[in-house]
């Protein structure tokens, strides 16, 4: 890899509209909850996971094909009829909800409040990747497959801050691909993503618990047990990659 670089706030992203990053490998985390659950969504079979930006655009989606299902969530919580004109929401942004009999087979329509913004934000690159603990691995070893010359590390957040848990995860995957990404330029936010995940790696839960997300979403009880489920490592053998119609599919790393 020449280059490596990270994005680790919200307020960074607009940076990516007056840049050229064709030839560029984009891997965006959200990682409480967006990321995580389009990873749990993939993997109980979804057929492929769209990433919108706004309500309006989800509900157009869904008016084009009404088999899809629609998730996500404003403030944490699931989006209901009284913010969409109507609709509620088949679906909010908790991992745990997207079981094989509820989503094997269907096209899902997501809107989070950062996550799929991000994903948005970068779908001008070459490739896009949503990532986040649970493949970690997976999207390590499909990086060091192609070995990119530029990647581009993108941290979610949360409102227009930085996200202690997508730094992390952008630090996480640095360690895993260091040995090729430390031969070539490597910006100061990667390196300082990277020593935070490895002072921290012990214990992640506890970490992550301080952060703004983590305590919240802790302070929840139907919504606690997602904290600890979206740090757990490498339950996902597959990349998710961006698909040349905007979708989200699962893709094998060795693929």
């Amino acid at each position: 890899m020449q280059r490596i670089e990270a994005l680790l706030s919200p307020a960074e992203l607009h940076s990516l509209k007056a840049r050229n990053l064709q030839g560029s490998v984009c891997v965006v985390f959200d990682v409480l909850r967006a990321t995580s659950t389009m990873l749990a969504a993939l993997h109980s079979g979804a057929a492929a996971v769209d990433a919108v930006g706004g309500i309006p655009e989800a509900i157009d989606l869904r008016a084009a094909d009404p088999g899809c299902l629609l998730a996500g969530e404003r403030d944490g919580r699931r989006i209901r009829a009284a913010q969409t004109g109507g609709t509620d929401f088949d679906l909010g942004n908790s991992p745990r909800e997207f079981t094989p009999e509820r989503v094997r087979g269907r096209r899902i329509v997501m809107t989070t409040t950062n996550g799929t913004r991000a994903l948005q934000a970068c779908t001008a690159a070459e490739t896009v990747l949503a990532a986040s603990f649970g493949n970690l691995r997976a999207t390590a070893r499909w990086l060091e497959t192609r070995d990119p010359g530029h990647l581009l590390l993108v941290g979610s957040g949360t409102q227009d801050h930085a996200a202690l848990e997508d730094v992390l995860a952008v630090g996480a995957l640095a360690d895993a691909v260091w040995s090729r990404a430390s031969t070539g330029w490597v910006d100061d936010a990667v390196r300082i993503a990277r020593h935070l995940y490895r002072d921290h790696r012990g214990d992640l839960l506890r970490t992550v618990s301080e952060g703004r997300n983590g305590h919240r979403l802790l302070q929840w009880p139907d919504l606690a047990d997602d904290v600890s489920w979206c740090l757990e490592a490498d339950r996902f053998d597959f990349v998710a990659r961006r698909q040349p119609d905007g979708s989200f599919r699962a893709e094998r790393a060795g693929h």
